[in-house]
């Protein structure tokens, strides 16, 4: 198994994407990118940790490759929006891919450059490729929320996300 890091706005919203694909083992709700150890959704949300609100995915590279995921992730954000997600503001929401190894560096660099220069958004990509380091997995409330809060979630969605996804990107690309 591996794991792949991805930071795109509130995690409530970017756990369903990946959980129910073929090939994913786990994805956590979690912190990271920051300076406190072992922070609260309270502490990420003031803005005191340096953390990022981002989902660490377990998955098995046999059956959906890290390219594939990255894919994914591309269509569950604005890659042109440095400093939060829809309604999501601020450094805590901001759009990152956390590698975890020289080779997904290079996946994620690929395919940032390829979404560049497809001209499908006008502004410049601004998504960072960063190197992982420690995660923190959020308080059990945030795990599964699309699952365990479904009206609260529909909410968080309609924020901007889902109109958005749907008309960037058309249709969520096919995982072979």
């Amino acid at each position: 198994m591996e794991t792949a890091i991805f930071a795109g706005g509130c995690f409530w919203c970017m756990v369903k994407p990946f959980d129910q694909l073929a090939g994913i083992e786990r994805v956590v709700s979690g912190y990271t990118g920051g300076h406190t150890e072992n922070p609260t959704y309270q502490q990420v949300k003031a803005h005191t940790t340096g953390h990022t609100e981002a989902v660490k995915i377990t998955f098995d590279p046999e059956v959906i490759s890290y390219a594939q995921l990255v894919e994914i992730y591309w269509h569950q954000t604005d890659p042109t929006d440095a400093m939060g997600q829809f309604q999501d503001r601020g450094d805590n929401y901001r759009p990152v891919i956390f590698v975890n190894s020289p080779a997904q560096r290079q996946v994620a660099e690929a395919s940032k450059a390829a979404l560049q220069a497809s001209e499908r958004f006008e502004q410049p990509i601004v998504t960072t490729i960063e190197d992982a380091g420690p995660f923190y997995p959020a308080e059990a409330e945030h795990q599964q929320f699309y699952k365990n809060n479904p009206v609260v979630f529909a909410e968080q969605e309609a924020g901007g996300r889902a109109d958005f996804v749907a008309k960037k990107w058309a249709a969520t690309p096919k995982v072979d």
